[in-house]
């Protein structure tokens, strides 16, 4: 480091020791101290802490940050009306506090200032595409006649949840209005959202219009049309599969005194019987047109991203839209993700289910995990083993592949039949191996997390999921949901490769509740909201400044204040741009001769912008 020092210098140095015998430092941050006018900007103070690139310095850095928030920082502009943001520093205070605080406390009040500009205006383009939608669009009459849903209910076998009444009254309230529903229905794996999607279907069908049911894999369409199938057969109701590898057309049965003398329907008219239609992509497909669409069901919605669902829903002139997941959405999510969307929660399980157990297992507790599955097949039960793999095994990063494990599985359990599933497979032996595993001939099905959603084996009571660490909270919460369905206890088992002590207490959520919503809270939490969601599929901005995992207040607060803004006549900043990126690209320079506020500033994360940290420099 002769290059960088000499002879007398006075040197600054942090970082984390690595010895304390002889005390050493790993790529320590190194400072030179000099006692010169600004000396005072780096030394005996909080500082900001910028990412560098080679032949950039610290001071130098810190020093142009100074000058030009000394010049320029007064004149950042106020996007809103005054007075909107009692108790938060102004835009331009905020910027300045950002980068060189007195007191780190001061730093977090500025980033709450800056992430909730971004938070206003993310609520604005929400609650002005809802209005908009609210006045120009005429809804569909959907709510039904009762005619088809009753024999329906009757014939089920099983009385509904008090939840589920109270969801579908939710629905069936929006089909009958005279703007077009937009609804999120939310329920815990196993709360019968199935259910309810086919009741709501059936008033869309009642009322003569066709429905087009979405979902993100060709293994969940299909099983949703055996479903439909079996229930609609009965009632006279076709029901269609549109897939990437499968088109059926299939015209169910009349039912005796209610189909055989239908009423004058809208689509009879037209020559046709109102129909369901179930999915895959292929349903938004250009080649792909559905007349008369009166409801649009988009099961797991956030599999699919912002732009196809927008294309399935344009097939028709201004449908009704229910959304559905079996993931528990985060408060803060569900006001900004899904803020332009009325919410329903099914919160109360079917009766008559076995409790779920859950239990976190080391690699070298493997034979004895395989011991107890051996165990319970003998008594009759089936299992799921899931891997995170199809093909190739990582041998570095000792990740398993179905495939790979299907014969060591073979080996373990000699005398078990054992079933291979995974999106690869052609749909036929898709079909044929589900198939078997429903009808108890297959013990054991060794699958991907292409099962995570849809399958429905009551006796299917244990799950073990290899390399438990690589996938998500929310994720390993969906596996667990397919067991449990029966009347006997279920077992989830996680075996994971624990490298950090992180990586375990991760899983040990999942030991410690079957609470979707708090699972979910503890994903977003560790995971982050990126990670949790995938940015490309919510179609949420990248927030420099707010953070989803933690600002639910903010959120909250932007959201009302978007809502006073928009009933005020507010046309201020629009959709797609933040803030900050619009204020840092197109204001003009402001005059010179102001110095900086020197109160607040924030430890921003490195991808955001600003320091990416603070210490407070000392000799």
């Amino acid at each position: 480091m002769e290059r960088y020092f000499r002879p007398g210098d006075e040197v600054f140095v942090f970082g984390k020791p690595s010895s304390l015998r002889p005390p050493t430092m790993d790529h320590p941050e190194i400072e030179v101290v000099e006692a010169d006018e600004d000396s005072s900007v780096h030394m005996n103070r909080i500082v900001p802490i910028y990412p560098l690139t080679e032949g950039l310095s610290q001071r130098w850095l810190r020093m142009l940050l100074w000058r030009t928030l000394a010049r320029f920082g007064s004149c950042v502009p106020e996007p809103w009306p005054p007075g909107l943001v009692p108790g938060l520093p102004s835009r331009s205070r905020a910027v300045a506090l950002l980068h060189f605080p007195d007191e780190l406390a001061q730093a977090e009040l500025a980033r709450q200032r800056l992430a909730l500009d971004e938070f206003i205006e993310l609520q604005l383009a929400i609650q002005r595409r809802r209005r908009n939608l609210r006045a120009r669009a005429q809804a569909l009459p959907c709510g039904g006649t009762n005619r088809l849903i009753k024999p329906f209910l009757a014939n089920l076998g099983f009385k509904l949840t008090a939840a589920q009444t109270r969801v579908l009254r939710d629905i069936r309230r929006d089909l009958s209005s005279s703007q077009p529903m937009r609804r999120l229905v939310q329920g815990d794996v196993g709360s019968g959202k199935t259910v309810v999607a086919a009741c709501s279907v059936l008033m869309a069908i009642e009322s003569g219009f066709n429905v087009a049911f979405m979902a993100p894999t060709e293994i969940l369409a299909e099983q949703h049309y055996s479903t439909f199938r079996r229930w609609f057969d009965p009632l006279g109701v076709p029901v269609e599969l549109r897939t990437g590898s499968r088109k059926i057309t299939h015209s169910a049965p009349a039912l005796a005194g209610t189909a055989s003398q239908p009423e004058l329907l809208p689509s009879d008219r037209a020559g046709s019987t109102p129909r369901l239609v179930i999915g895959t992509h292929a349903l938004i497909e250009a080649s792909f047109q559905l007349p008369n669409l009166g409801l649009v069901i988009i099961d797991e919605q956030h599999k699919f991203g912002v732009v196809q669902r927008e294309k399935l829903v344009r097939k028709g002139h201004y449908p009704h839209v229910l959304v559905m997941t079996a993931t528990p959405i985060p408060r803060t999510l569900g006001l900004t993700l899904y803020g332009d969307l009325d919410l329903s929660v099914i919160d109360e399980l079917p009766p008559g289910r076995g409790r779920v157990r859950t239990f976190v297992r080391s690699l070298e507790q493997l034979p004895k995990v395989y011991e107890f599955i051996r165990q319970k097949l003998t008594e009759g039960r089936q299992a799921y083993v899931v891997c995170p793999r199809v093909e190739e095994e990582d041998l570095r990063t000792g990740l398993k592949a179905v495939t790979q494990e299907y014969h060591r599985l073979q080996q373990a359990f000699p005398s078990f039949r054992i079933g291979l599933l995974h999106g690869r497979l052609p749909s036929a032996e898709k079909d044929q191996v589900m198939a078997a595993f429903r009808a108890g001939q297959i013990h054991l099905l060794l699958a991907t997390a292409v099962i995570e959603v849809g399958l429905d084996v009551p006796n299917a009571t244990i799950m073990l999921v290899q390399n438990a660490e690589q996938f998500g909270l929310a994720q390993l919460h969906q596996l667990r949901g397919r067991i449990g369905r029966g009347a006997h206890e279920s077992y989830c088992i996680l075996v994971a490769d624990f490298k950090t002590p992180e990586a375990r207490q991760r899983l040990r959520v999942l030991e410690q509740t079957t609470d979707g919503f708090r699972i979910a809270e503890a994903d977003l939490a560790m995971r982050g909201p990126g990670e949790f969601l995938g940015q490309a599929q919510s179609g949420l901005p990248t927030f420099q400044f707010g953070d989803l995992a933690t600002d639910l207040v903010l959120i909250e607060r932007a959201r009302g204040l978007a809502a006073q803004l928009l009933d005020a006549g507010f046309t201020g900043p629009g959709a797609g741009t933040a803030p900050a990126a619009r204020w840092s690209s197109s204001a003009s320079p402001p005059a010179a001769g102001t110095q900086p506020a020197r109160s607040t500033g924030s430890s921003a994360q490195a991808s955001k912008p600003g320091p990416v940290s603070t210490r407070r420099g000392a000799k």
